[in-house]
């Protein structure tokens, strides 16, 4: 599990919101609007880490920007995941306005040809058979769909899984996740939830080049032992971020076949073109049973996810609810999902990420060259990250990394740390050249002010 500690500080995905040097940033640059702002806010919602107290109010957004209550604007390179179109990008408001003129909602007995078109998309968008579709209000709930469908389809119930994974915040799929911050106090989760060493080498005992090869020979080894297990559950790009090698999933894919086990793919973060593909799975090669999706699906605007299976898991459990939500087929949010999907695939959006990639790849390597704290550039598509490691003992570079957050949010650009010591950027895909050079002016600046205070 994860349990990576600084300053007696629990660290994992996000950065935690209750640092000294969060309140060091709050106190030079919140004012007193603000404060009453937020003052309201933490009076008023329950208190957990990452979140509340909040960070800051916002008042608008738009674009690759968020504008705060004093006006400030920032480039998100943050956005939960979910801002693959950038904010309130004119034809997903456009699809949403329309949308809610027509018809703003369907009852679950009922169908609509906004949600049978997203649905198609999605299908014919996706590898193999993964021909069947259904939609939930979030990407936690359709994890749970997810698991549910397993178990009904091989009558069995153990599930594999890695330590440092999210899949929600819910029992079941904290069950099934592997963060401490979600998972500690918790007492008896779902029974049956085994885990293993993630493939990336920052976060698994399995140090080294060959950390991936020795993940999936683990997988076999418990598949084999344990006998009994329904399904591997896990994202098919890490958000660290990590992208595995291309042999990993073939790998997986193959010990789960000879095991009768299910394979299920998480890219509620990372699928929508985020990696320089509609999926993350694309360039591996295989078919997995299921992948759910979810964040950017909803247009940055609704709350939307699906799952995708296998044609052969259709008739697994036609006689029980699998997901059967309020919200299933809510056509507003159907309309918002298929904006995305057309400004991906027929626009050119996709394309216009892949050569973003590129580039922003390229530069990152420029800024590393010249700052001895950053390691290799890591991750794949428009989801990179740098890596801050103390020059001379190769130890992850906490302190500096938070500071270098707070100093680059001071000049306009947001992002989040992961495990602690990564700067990870996730730009929404409608970022131009121009936004991308300001934001990795931005980070060379302040990678220089860490390296200075030592």
């Amino acid at each position: 599990m994860t349990d990576i500690r600084d300053h007696g500080m629990l660290l994992s995905e996000g950065d935690i919101n209750l640092s000294p040097r969060r309140r060091e940033w709050a106190d030079r640059h919140i004012g007193p609007e603000t404060r009453e702002m937020l003052g309201r806010d933490e009076a008023v919602f329950l208190h957990q880490s990452l979140s509340t107290p909040c960070l800051n109010v916002l008042r608008g957004c738009g674009g690759v920007y968020l504008e705060d209550a004093e006006g400030r604007r920032i480039m998100d390179f943050h956005g939960n995941y979910l801002h693959q179109a950038g904010y309130g990008h004119p034809k997903v408001i456009e699809a949403v306005v329309r949308q809610m003129g027509e018809m703003p909602f369907c009852p679950r007995r009922y169908t609509n040809a906004t949600a049978v078109e997203l649905a198609r998309r999605l299908v014919d968008a996706a590898p193999g058979d993964l021909s069947r579709v259904l939609f939930a209000p979030g990407g936690t709930a359709a994890v749970g769909m997810a698991m549910k469908l397993a178990r009904a389809a091989t009558g069995r119930h153990v599930m594999l899984s890695m330590w440092d994974s999210f899949h929600g915040a819910s029992l079941d799929a904290v069950s099934i996740g592997g963060e401490a911050i979600f998972r500690a106090g918790m007492g008896p989760l779902l029974p049956g939830c085994e885990h293993v060493p993630p493939p990336d080498p920052s976060g698994s005992p399995f140090a080294g080049p060959d950390s991936a090869d020795r993940c999936a020979d683990y997988i076999e080894y418990v598949l084999e032992k344990q006998g009994d297990v329904c399904a591997v559950v896990a994202e098919t790009v890490r958000c660290s971020p990590y992208a595995p090698p291309l042999s990993f999933w073939r790998r997986v894919r193959e010990s789960c076949d000879r095991h009768g086990a299910l394979l299920i793919l998480d890219e509620i973060s990372t699928a929508l073109g985020r990696t320089g593909h509609f999926y993350a799975v694309e360039p591996y090669g295989i078919v997995p049973d299921m992948i759910v999706l979810g964040k950017g699906l909803g247009g940055g605007i609704f709350p939307l996810a699906a799952l995708l299976a296998r044609e052969g898991l259709n008739s697994a459990m036609p006689d029980r609810a699998l997901g059967h939500y309020t919200h299933e087929k809510n056509p507003v949010a159907c309309a918002a999902g298929l904006a995305t999907v057309s400004l991906l695939l027929d626009d050119g959006l996709l394309e216009h990420a892949r050569r973003m990639a590129g580039q922003a790849r390229d530069s990152l390597e420029a800024l590393r060259k010249r700052h001895p704290m950053t390691g290799p550039i890591r991750g794949v598509g428009l989801l990179l990250g740098l890596e801050l490691l103390e020059p001379g003992t190769g130890r992850r570079a906490t302190e500096a990394a938070e500071m270098v957050m707070y100093a680059a949010l001071e000049r306009g650009l947001s992002f989040k740390i992961s495990m602690g010591n990564i700067l990870t950027l996730v730009p929404p895909l409608v970022i131009t050249q121009e936004e991308w050079d300001r934001a990795v002016a931005i980070l060379d600046e302040c990678l220089t002010l860490a390296e200075a205070a030592g």
